[in-house]
């Protein structure tokens, strides 16, 4: 498949904590049980260390560290992050992102191809280019490196 989905979710075995890691793709799922989460259990799984397609994946440090292959992020937790900047900030950007994430979905998942066309794609571009040109403005100065490096615990 040309992208799968990966993800991970805790669980108890014999009292002890695992992680059952998925890769879903079109309509097969692999699941591995690993007593670890990160890159050693990643690596054990087998899979994503020999693909070369698209990973749709939650931002993860571990799916990053694989360069031989793409990343996209998933929707759901997009939505998830953008509802916590929206509630916790109250930011138009994140409010505005997410409206167009949804409705974005929407329009493909009544599609027969699960596709926007070539003029709705330009569109969408547009759109989002527009939300974090205008996100950029509502957000806070952040530090530069070097300062934010020398400074220690949670910038102000």
């Amino acid at each position: 498949m040309p992208a799968m989905h990966v993800d991970e979710t805790s669980l108890r075995v014999d009292r002890k904590n695992h992680w059952i890691h998925v890769c879903p793709a079109g309509h097969i799922t692999y699941k591995f049980l690993h007593p670890k989460r990160g890159l050693a259990a990643i690596e054990a799984s087998g899979v994503i260390p020999r693909y070369g397609g698209v990973i749709i994946h939650d931002c993860w440090a571990s799916y990053l560290s694989y360069d031989q292959c793409g990343h996209g992020l998933c929707g759901s937790h997009l939505l998830r992050e953008l509802t916590f900047v929206i509630d916790s900030n109250n930011y138009a950007w994140a409010a505005n992102m997410k409206r167009l994430l949804q409705e974005t979905c929407a329009i493909v998942a009544k599609r027969q191809s699960k596709r926007l066309t070539g003029n709705e794609y330009k569109n969408l571009q547009k759109r989002y280019r527009n939300i974090l040109t205008r996100g950029a403005k509502q957000l806070p100065p952040t530090l530069p490196a070097m300062e934010s490096e020398a400074k220690a615990g949670r910038p102000q």
